[in-house]
């Protein structure tokens, strides 16, 4: 089986998110996407994320009706900071019949060649590069096999939900109807 693997912290899981991975799962060669929750991203503050468990079970709730998404906790009990390559790595180890591919926005391709080991990756796996604001990827030239993916350009961030919630805005449609529930009722994201 063909699987994208969408790394991220959702923090929180939001519409762009779930578009993006709907279409990767709808116009590529991809089976299914998985949604892997990072617990640290080595180039992020650790400091504003909610729990990883919080996090997952946003995710969780976010895809429920959508078969062909799924969410992955695997680098919940990896050392961190997450590192892609091993993420990768114990992924084809534990499932040698999958083919794993990632799926990266194009403001993350320009920083790829800092990535641990971008060049093993780029040789063992697809890369899947869907439009972000302000950042071409035909402008990026690295060697391997990278798919440029004409996804709708979304323009929403996790940080402007965050930002929202503490300026005691009701924003329902930013977000699915049952990771905002959760999220509302946990009180996430409104201490100032």
């Amino acid at each position: 089986m063909k699987i994208g693997l969408f790394f991220g912290s959702f923090n929180p899981i939001h519409i762009g998110h779930l578009a993006i991975a709907n279409y990767m799962a709808e116009y590529t060669d991809m089976e299914q996407i998985w949604f892997v929750v990072s617990p640290q991203n080595p180039f992020k503050n650790k400091n504003s994320l909610l729990a990883e468990y919080h996090r997952l079970e946003l995710v969780n709730r976010a895809i429920e009706r959508y078969p062909n998404l799924k969410a992955s906790n695997v680098e919940f009990s990896m050392p961190q900071p997450s590192f892609t390559i091993d993420t990768l790595t114990y992924l084809k180890e534990k499932n040698p019949a999958h083919q794993f591919c990632l799926i990266i926005g194009s403001d993350n391709l320009k920083s790829f060649s800092k990535w641990k080991n971008h060049e093993l990756i780029l040789k063992n796996h697809d890369l899947f590069v869907y439009p972000r604001p302000n950042f071409k990827s035909e402008d990026i030239i690295l060697n391997g096999n990278i798919q440029t993916v004409n996804a709708p350009l979304i323009e929403i961030s996790s940080s402007f939900i965050r930002k929202a919630i503490k300026e005691k805005k009701e924003i329902p449609y930013f977000m699915p109807e049952k990771a905002y529930s959760y999220l509302k009722e946990m009180h996430f994201y409104e201490k100032v």
